[in-house]
């Protein structure tokens, strides 16, 4: 679940069933680090809507995304090994995101998986390395 991919049907009868929603790949995932393998037409952390809502509040894009999912109520979890990111990673709880500018990055959602289909994943099909940017 990322802005490309936000899932708002998953998400709604997550509400009704009291189910909390984590975000796999909250940045973008797969998306962001093999796009043209997926044929990902863009990178959420490069989508003027986002560096926008970015620009505005003195933050990252990754910061914006992450904050969108956590005002939207989602858990997210980011994967990096980096020291530094993670610290940014964190340094979201500072600011928020005004209802417009949730809506904005909501209407990014493009309906259609980015990355791989997690049910059709396994170490035989997908064993490949994750280059660290």
């Amino acid at each position: 679940m990322h802005p490309y991919y936000n899932q708002p049907e998953l998400r709604a009868e997550h509400r009704r069933r009291g189910i909390a929603t984590q975000a796999w790949s909250p940045l973008g995932g797969v998306m962001v680090y093999r796009p043209a393998e997926v044929g990902a037409p863009q990178n959420a952390l490069a989508d003027p809507v986002v560096t926008g809502i970015a620009d505005r509040h003195g933050k990252t894009p990754a910061q914006v995304i992450l904050r969108w999912h956590i005002d939207s109520g989602r858990s997210a979890i980011p994967k990096s090994v980096r020291p530094e990111r993670i610290a940014e990673n964190l340094d979201v709880f500072g600011f928020s995101l005004s209802p417009d500018e949730i809506a904005a990055i909501d209407a990014l959602d493009r309906g259609v998986r980015g990355g791989p289909n997690q049910d059709e994943l396994d170490f035989r099909t997908f064993n490949r390395p994750i280059p660290e940017a």
